[in-house]
């Protein structure tokens, strides 16, 4: 991807100066949180509007016991909704400050989501093997997300495996292992506050201005860490991906 968007040649080094200038729990401006989302739609995510932290551990949408405030789009229509339109994502910021966003996966981009341990170990295992390690993610509440390529589109759509059998975003306490969010499904992307006292927030850990690799090139590291990772968590009784309801 180029460093170019827009025509803003220095739109990079403003992302990774405040990468290394931010800390996760650290507040993030207006200015730095539109300069993230539009980095984001920049390096090909498309974006949509999501859900904000209420007080206490609520949600701003107006659904009674939200079983994942703050984490979902704000539209039904998210997925013809997302853009990567720079006109259209700086409407967002600015007319909905509080707004976190979601990224729409399976259409440029997938998402390799797994244990934020089991994502530590296999990131330093892929570096050290120098695989090239696309966009990370970190969220506060436990778990790690690898941006990569999507899978593409089949010319058979019946080759497609949808995103309901592992890795809906509200499953995520019900299966610790990897999930591989595709077409159909979508991820928190960073800058974005979740609910709760301790200001806990999904933040980047590689920027966007990494290309994306191939999913296949960090799938078996990222499957022997959450393997690792379930059999020494007495806690859970699932299994590592792929795992069937």
């Amino acid at each position: 991807m180029s460093a170019e968007f827009d025509g803003r040649t220095g739109l990079w080094g403003r992302i990774s100066r405040l990468l290394r200038g931010s800390g996760p729990a650290e507040a993030v401006d207006d200015g730095d949180r539109e300069a993230l989302l539009l980095a984001a739609a920049g390096a090909g995510l498309p974006l949509a509007p999501a859900a904000y932290p209420a007080p206490g551990y609520g949600c701003s949408c107006d659904r009674v016991g939200c079983p994942t405030p703050a984490r979902h789009p704000v539209s039904f229509a998210w997925q013809s909704q997302s853009t990567t339109d720079r006109a259209q994502v700086e409407r967002w910021a600015r007319h909905q400050p509080q707004a976190n966003f979601i990224t729409a996966t399976g259409l440029t981009h997938d998402v390799l989501d797994v244990p934020v341990d089991a994502g530590q170990q296999a990131l330093e295992r892929l570096l050290g093997a120098g695989v090239e390690v696309g966009p990370v993610a970190v969220s506060d509440d436990g778990r790690m997300l690898f941006f990569t390529l999507t899978r593409g589109t089949p010319e058979d759509e019946d080759e497609w495996w949808p995103c309901e059998l592992d890795c809906r975003p509200e499953t995520m306490d019900e299966h610790p292992g990897l999930r591989w969010h595709c077409r159909g499904s979508y991820v928190l992307v960073p800058p974005a506050r979740l609910p709760g006292p301790d200001n806990h927030t999904v933040h980047w850990l590689r920027g966007p201005e990494h290309p994306l690799p191939d999913p296949l090139t960090l799938l078996e590291p990222l499957t022997d860490a959450c393997a690792h990772h379930v059999d020494r968590d007495q806690n859970h009784t699932a299994g590592a991906w792929p795992l069937r309801g």
